[in-house]
């Protein structure tokens, strides 16, 4: 049986159908941008998923017209004007890698479902999941160089490891944007379905995953992963410190108050 539905109002809702759970980013009106409510929530959600053996495949979608925003401008730009950017974004990181490190530590196959915009954190987390289907409008923006800072929320993490350096670096400072299509043809997305398809197709990869023994799931998983040369906590610690040191300079605080002062 399900599990019974959480309130609505939840910054992140979980949902369990057998051997298939799902994450719904629930902060549609924010685009399911990043902030400390649902940094928490997702690190709660994701032990919750990873602690129960009868789940095979997690999925992670985004409601309403965005997959996710990419980390909350409103929030950091507020803690740059307060000139308290290190405690702020490094709490905040604190629980959001936590979750990106269950994602990619838990003997279960993560699958992001990806509709409208990723960008920035929000592309990140589409391409740290274990596999990504993306509906065929789906946009995926970096973002990062454009205000100044260099990636977090494991964006180096997930798509390093699958598309290599040099074509790593040509998304992070040479792209505005990509298509589906090329996130595909890049290797960086399993499958592109029509919009319309996206939930029932994203179900029925679901559900083909979850067929799969859980030994198979987890040794496969863990074997894949330790192929990579650089450990992901360390990795993380490195976006971490990165990203903050880069929030101290002046072209992150003309850009972010450029945005922010636009979405007033």
């Amino acid at each position: 049986m399900p599990a019974p539905a959480p309130s609505t109002n939840d910054p992140a809702l979980l949902r369990i159908d057998g051997a298939i759970a799902t994450i719904t980013l629930n902060r549609p009106a924010a685009f399911n941008a990043i902030d400390m409510t649902i940094a928490k929530k997702l690190e709660q959600l994701s032990a919750e998923v990873e602690a129960n053996k009868d789940i095979r495949v997690l999925v992670i979608e985004g409601e309403g017209r965005a997959f996710c925003a990419g980390g909350d401008l409103q929030t950091i730009g507020a803690a740059t004007e307060a000139n308290n950017v290190a405690p702020v974004v490094g709490e905040m990181l604190h629980h959001y890698h936590a979750f990106i490190e269950t994602v990619r530590r838990m003997p279960k196959i993560v699958l992001s479902s990806v509709h409208g915009s990723a960008a920035g954190a929000g592309m990140g987390l589409a391409f740290v999941t274990d596999l990504c289907i993306a509906a065929d409008d789906a946009r995926f923006t970096p973002a990062y160089a454009k205000i100044g800072v260099s990636p977090d929320g494991g964006s180096t993490v997930g798509i390093v490891g699958t598309v290599g350096t040099r074509r790593a670096l040509q998304i992070f400072l040479a792209e505005d944007g990509f298509t589906a299509q090329q996130a595909y043809e890049w290797g960086l997305v399993v499958k592109t379905v029509p919009a319309a398809e996206l939930k029932a197709a994203t179900r029925q990869l679901a559900e083909r995953l979850a067929q799969n023994p859980p030994a198979a799931i987890a040794g496969t998983k863990s074997l894949v992963y330790q192929a990579a040369t650089t450990p992901t906590k360390q990795q993380l610690d490195a976006e971490e410190h990165k990203i903050i040191t880069a929030m101290h300079t002046d072209d992150f605080r003309v850009a972010v108050k450029k945005f922010t002062s636009k979405s007033k």
